[in-house]
């Protein structure tokens, strides 16, 4: 979810001839002429987004909204339909009816990849005004949403909706008279509940691959981010899918949720979020004995050894901790420096993280927006206020910036603690926001024990010359992902997911295709004469 290179090129490549301009090599350039290519929407308009139930865009059954707030103001610019238990009873129930009598599941992989590929043709056809709802919604920069999360949302549809080899019966050898066959079925109806930092680019992580198994999909976003997804959703009705296949709820509502969560007749969900609720979510859906999908919060490693690339480290490092606003899962929140050359790897980090240029999110030359709620904001000025307390040292940032155009809006300077030790619960708490815990160590052994020491294990990142020194580091490291020199790549035929309290199962690639079937074994008897042993046992 982090900058992408393939995809920056990807994006450049394939579509800013559309605006008349050639493919620009720098990416400088590029910023410079954004505004001109996808100028954000700075009316005062209050737009509307309704609930996708059985092919049909309405209102919540008793006319409830919720509001969207802009974090970069702090201003009221879209109302949503706020989805209550029975709008979900009834998602459900259509959902259902079409995953039992519909013709969805009985299609082929080639029919239902068409509705997919539709879909990510007109999602790069609305580029511009998804771009700015992600950045109005969120807080993220006009650069990230613009060349990042709409174009690799697209590219994820495309993707899955040109698989054909992952989900075919598989034979298996078995010495015995018998044909084995292993075959892959859709679960039912699948609930994918997604997160406000990357609403619609892990909408299509979840909905592409649910959606291409066959199954009926129930998308539920976050209150605080919704609005790109609810865009998305008429998206989905002008693609025409079938009514019922995929529905999109929109609601502020605990019991809404809950109702998703534990209903009977949904059969998977499919969880993006916090740890704390993704527990709650295992036991809500404990009675119905529903198939998980957990991928749930991280505290990141980002190893530097004193053999690295000191200036692309020290570059990539900022990248790793400060895109969106350090509001990321995999964010590389503790910097581990080997003590060697602790003092010029720290003071880079901190001289390039000062020149990050803060504000409004739709400016195409600013490189730090603002949180995405003041409520966030709030419990991260607490989070490093206590750090201090506790002994780190602040070596930059910590405050809300000054400045008239920082009085509105949730916005707060990128943070640099270090001297954070064991007695910091920063060392170890997830604070999901712009703020970097610097740690030492002297040899490869320690490095591996300070990363390896959290409750989570979503993903890492090592920097070094030494290929065989990062492989065997990267062996011995409790995460999912572990980036060597690079860090935040994620690509649709890759798997992504944690280890320990970062949750369990994966997205992406054959795995996150996979996740989203059950499988039959269907054994026929082959034995000469039609006799098996069974039938002489007694």
């Amino acid at each position: 979810m982090q900058l992408n290179t393939r995809h920056v090129k990807h994006y450049l490549d394939l579509n800013l001839k559309r605006f008349g301009l050639k493919t620009l090599g720098a990416y400088g350039r590029v910023r410079r002429k954004t505004t001109k290519i996808f100028p954000m929407n700075t009316t005062t308009e209050i737009k509307k987004f309704d609930l996708l139930i059985d092919g049909q865009l309405k209102a919540a059954s008793d006319q409830a909204k919720f509001e969207a707030i802009n974090p970069s103001k702090d201003v009221v610019f879209a109302h949503l339909a706020d989805a209550s238990s029975d709008d979900m009873k009834q998602a459900i129930a259509c959902a259902k009816q079409c995953f039992d009598q519909g013709e969805w599941k009985k299609m082929t992989l080639a029919e239902r990849g068409i509705y997919l590929k539709r879909v990510a043709k007109l999602i790069r056809s609305y580029a511009k005004e998804l771009a700015a709802l992600e950045t109005q919604d969120v807080g993220k920069t006009s650069k990230q949403t613009t060349f990042i999360d709409i174009p690799s949302c697209a590219d994820t549809f495309d993707y899955f909706g040109a698989i054909t080899d992952q989900l075919q019966p598989r034979d298996n050898k078995i010495d015995a008279p018998v044909k084995s066959t292993t075959v892959f079925e859709p679960i039912g109806v699948v609930g994918c509940i997604i997160p406000w930092n990357y609403p619609i680019l892990i909408a299509a992580w979840k909905i592409a691959p649910a959606l291409m198994a066959g199954n009926s999909v129930i998308l539920k976003p976050s209150p605080k981010a919704s609005c790109s997804v609810m865009r998305l959703a008429q998206i989905f009705k002008e693609a025409q899918f079938p009514d019922g296949v995929i529905q999109v709820i929109s609601t502020s509502r605990l019991e809404t949720l809950k109702e998703l969560v534990s209903h009977k007749d949904v059969s998977m969900i499919s969880f993006t979020g916090g740890t704390a609720t993704g527990k709650d979510i295992m036991k809500s859906a404990a009675d119905s004995v529903k198939k998980l999908n957990l991928e749930l919060g991280g505290k990141s490693p980002n190893i530097v050894l004193a053999d690295c690339d000191v200036d692309t480290a020290a570059r990539a490092t900022v990248a790793s901790i400060f895109m969106n606003q350090g509001q990321m899962c995999t964010a590389a929140s503790r910097l581990l420096i080997e003590e060697s050359i602790y003092e010029e790897f720290l003071g880079q980090v901190i001289e390039r993280t000062k020149a990050l240029k803060i504000g409004n999110a739709t400016g195409f030359d600013i490189e730090f927006g603002p949180l995405v709620s003041k409520q966030d904001r709030d419990q991260c000025l607490k989070a490093i206020e206590k750090a201090v307390q506790q002994g780190a040292k602040l070596e930059c940032g910590g405050k809300i910036p000054e400045g008239d155009e920082f009085k509105q809006g949730f916005y707060i300077e990128p943070t640099i603690l270090s001297n954070v030790g064991a007695q910091c619960d920063i060392a170890y708490k997830e604070v999901f926001g712009p703020v970097l815990s610097v740690m030492t160590f002297t040899n490869i052994d320690q490095a591996i024990r300070q990363a390896n020491d959290s409750d989570y294990g979503l993903a890492a990142c090592i920097w070094t010359k030494d290929q065989d020194k990062a492989n065997d580091i990267a062996a011995r490291l409790e995460c999912g992902t572990v980036w060597i020199n690079t860090y935040g790549g994620f690509y649709n035929e890759a798997s992504f997911g944690g280890f320990k309290q970062s949750g369990f199962g994966r997205e992406l690639g054959v795995e996150g295709l996979l996740e989203f079937t059950q499988t039959k074994h269907i054994c026929i008897d082959q034995t000469p004469g039609g006799k098996p042993l069974v039938a002489s046992w007694f």
